[in-house]
């Protein structure tokens, strides 16, 4: 789209013709002599001295006219506008904690198809879902086992994060389960995190059996840095034992950062619950419009630059051919008969 920036300047149009009106002209002294039979002797010599002055007249002020119009339309800066680019900034950090120790091989859950899976691999299903709807966050993924690891990095691309997650394997992190440590974890990656809303979304099937931070105390650092905790408990509740589900942890963890437990006994469940999270947690974009701007001053100038120059060529090849050549021995005299000048060679 083409505009200009200060349209105002060609207000200043008529500026000329005003100091013309108002301000005095200045008086040239010349020298000249005057003949009272000058005009005839222009006829004589074949030229029409008053013709020439008043066409002279009229195309002197065409040229400075659109010189000026021009030198305006460069002070107003023409521009041309580019369509507007959007860039878009997240508002929320997610973070995702997914245990892989090895009571996630049992299979107690079904897929999409109905067959009987491993509660991994319905994990996989269900949160490869949920992450296509988190368009506008930043998300990461941590595994624990007998110790947490950062399996993928805070990132926009999300189809990086779901092959991440995809390539996780029950055990690679150790049989056993540390929870507090995962939090820890979760806790110093957002140290870096600039967006406003920081979220964890835990996800296990077991008590806390390596850690060496417990889970509360975790939690309770992670609500000092305005970190939002939501716990979710997959599995059987009823097992008992080393791998028995500690849900009162997972509840503690959730309450002491504002955050909230979930249970999920099957696939079903644990859809439910991501559309809730989902839900509670959506995602916000921060959006910034630019339209870049294309300066056009210099054209209006080139070619008031270009326009000028002809102009000048123009009158010097017009006076030029309009001076006659000298010619010796011319006489001019008076006709006896009509009374007229004529040129005698």
């Amino acid at each position: 789209m083409f505009a200009f920036d200060y349209p105002w300047i060609f207000l200043l149009l008529p500026l000329p013709w005003l100091i013309r009106a108002f301000v005095p002209a200045q008086k040239a002294h010349q020298r000249a002599v005057r003949v009272p039979f000058g005009e005839r002797i222009a006829q004589a010599s074949g030229r029409n001295a008053n013709s020439d002055a008043s066409s002279g007249a009229t195309q002197s002020l065409i040229i400075p006219c659109l010189l000026w119009l021009l030198v305006l339309s460069a002070l107003a800066h023409p521009q041309w506008i580019e369509p507007p680019i959007t860039k878009e900034f997240p508002t929320r950090d997610l973070l995702l904690l997914v245990d892989l120790s090895a009571s996630m091989k049992q299979k107690d859950f079904t897929n999409e198809a109905g067959q009987k899976v491993d509660r991994l691999a319905a994990v996989k299903e269900v949160l490869g879902e949920f992450l296509e709807r988190r368009d506008g966050d930043r998300v990461g993924l941590v595994v624990f086992g007998d110790a947490p690891y950062l399996q993928a990095p805070f990132s926009t691309d999300l189809d990086l994060s779901r092959r991440l997650l995809h390539e996780c394997q029950v055990g690679m992190a150790g049989p056993r389960t540390a929870f507090g440590d995962a939090i820890g974890l979760g806790v110093s990656l957002f140290e870096e995190s600039q967006a406003p809303a920081k979220t964890m979304i835990a996800l296990t099937d077991g008590n806390d059996t390596k850690s060496q931070v417990p889970p509360i105390e975790a939690a309770r650092i992670a609500a000092q840095r305005g970190i939002r905790i939501y716990t979710v408990a997959i599995g059987d509740a009823t097992t008992v034992g080393e791998d028995k589900l500690d849900e009162q942890a997972l509840r503690d963890v959730a309450s002491a950062t504002g955050g909230s437990y979930f249970f999920a006994a099957d696939r079903k469940h644990l859809q439910e619950i991501y559309a809730e999270l989902d839900r509670i947690e959506t995602s916000k974009v921060k959006t910034f419009s630019h339209r870049p701007r294309r300066q056009l001053y210099y054209l209006p100038l080139a070619a008031g630059l270009l326009l000028s120059l002809v102009h000048t060529a123009y009158l010097l090849f017009s006076y030029r051919s309009s001076i006659a050549p000298v010619q010796k021995n011319l006489v001019i005299r008076v006709n006896p008969d009509t009374g007229k000048l004529e040129l005698q060679r």
